[in-house]
């Protein structure tokens, strides 16, 4: 076997002992969240650092529109970390770890929903944002990694995959994102 292939057999066989082992109820109550989202027209705000940040427009985008192709109504979503002139201009003026907490404070209004995407779930940015979110009376999901940080005790409802790796971790972000829209798409009588 080519060290390649010990590579990814190793990478495969991790993500998948992780899924088979994961509780899948907390996803669960994002999906119906979200559903619930869909029928009040509540907004739904993403955001995360890095390749979290790169997950949270991917996320915007499929629930707006795949979800419209497929027969449903599209959720309100906006990934926070997808307008750089906005964060640059925060996080040079009030400071990097604002830039997610100043947009929920200007656009978030009771009934939306926050869903942070971070490996770690210790980045500050994050944080901050969530405790916004629990004192302006948000409904907060965290999809974290590792041991969860800090996020995982802030959120309103933690997705935690126990994992040391921070690829992993993000491929567990999307997967959560895809099964949501899988689910969604059933559950309009249309199959994905």
């Amino acid at each position: 076997m080519t060290p390649f292939s010990l590579t990814a057999k190793k990478y495969s066989a991790t993500l998948s002992s992780c899924l088979e082992a994961f509780d899948w109820s907390p996803v669960a109550t994002l999906a119906a969240t979200l559903e619930r989202a869909r029928e009040l027209r509540s907004d739904v705000f993403l955001f995360g650092n890095g390749g979290s940040a790169a997950n949270a427009i991917h996320w915007a985008n499929d629930l707006i529109y795949p979800i419209t192709k497929q027969g449903g109504a599209p959720l309100r979503a906006h990934a926070l970390s997808a307008n750089q002139a906005t964060a640059t201009c925060l996080g040079n003026d009030i400071g990097y770890d604002r830039i997610f907490e100043f947009q929920l404070r200007a656009f978030a209004k009771p009934g939306d929903i926050v869903i942070a995407l971070s490996g770690s779930g210790n980045s500050p940015n994050i944080l901050r944002a969530l405790e916004f979110s629990g004192e302006a009376g948000l409904t907060s999901f965290a999809i974290v990694g590792y041991d969860g940080g800090k996020a995982k005790a802030l959120a309103s409802v933690p997705i935690h995959l126990p994992v040391d790796n921070m690829q992993i971790a993000e491929d567990f972000q999307m997967i959560v994102c895809h099964i949501i829209l899988q689910h969604l798409n059933i559950n309009t009588g249309v199959k994905p």
